[in-house]
């Protein structure tokens, strides 16, 4: 996956993995110009802007998050570090043309956790539209198990004993221009034909 780079004095926002258009028709040029050239791009600045002249502005992102994360007194720097490596994340958990049979190792993994490949996208989609509010869905890997968490607005796996593998962001700006209150056809059309499942097998700890 691509990572934000880190120079001294900032966290430095990556290009995404494909182009604005690449993901149509799920989601549009114009939802992603918004998503990545708003949204994700705010969060990259705002994060800047909030440790220049701290300790945290020689950290790299996940460092941050860590440092940051369950302190009140530092509850802006982690919000804002945890949506730039959340979106991050988002954007390397999708490709065109994506969606289909996953890998090998990652669909044996699905087989002996949810009982097959189908029952696990069921479940991820489950998860994700019941969602209440802003947040995120995630499949993650669970020692030798493989969950389904979700995690409320910026909050982040790498906080918990997890290890992310592939998310679906599910806050309303993912996803409104497109789809408006439909909030279940985003989900399950980015299962089906977005979904990358080469990269939740590529972050997936093998023993």
């Amino acid at each position: 996956m691509l990572s934000e780079r880190h120079t001294p004095d900032s966290i430095i926002l990556p290009a995404l993995p494909y182009s604005q258009s690449a993901l149509q028709p799920v989601i549009s040029a114009n939802t992603l110009g918004f998503h990545y050239g708003k949204h994700h791009r705010a969060y990259v600045d705002n994060l800047n802007k909030l440790i220049a002249g701290t300790a945290f502005a020689d950290m790299p992102l996940e460092t941050i998050i860590g440092a940051t994360a369950g302190k009140p007194e530092h509850v802006g720097i982690f919000n804002n570090a945890a949506q730039t490596w959340n979106h991050t994340f988002y954007w390397n958990s999708m490709r065109p043309k994506g969606g289909g049979e996953p890998p090998e190792t990652l669909k044996r993994k699905m087989e002996s956790s949810f009982g097959g490949v189908e029952a696990c996208k069921k479940e991820l989609a489950k998860v994700a539209i019941a969602e209440f509010a802003s947040g995120w869905t995630w499949l993650v890997q669970d020692g030798e198990k493989l969950r389904i968490v979700k995690t409320a607005n910026a909050d982040t796996p790498l906080t918990q004993a997890f290890k992310p593998l592939l998310t679906i962001d599910v806050w309303e700006h993912a996803y409104y221009l497109d789809y408006q209150n439909r909030r279940g056809d985003y989900v399950n059309a980015l299962i089906d034909k977005l979904a990358n499942w080469q990269f939740a097998a590529e972050n997936l700890e093998l023993a």
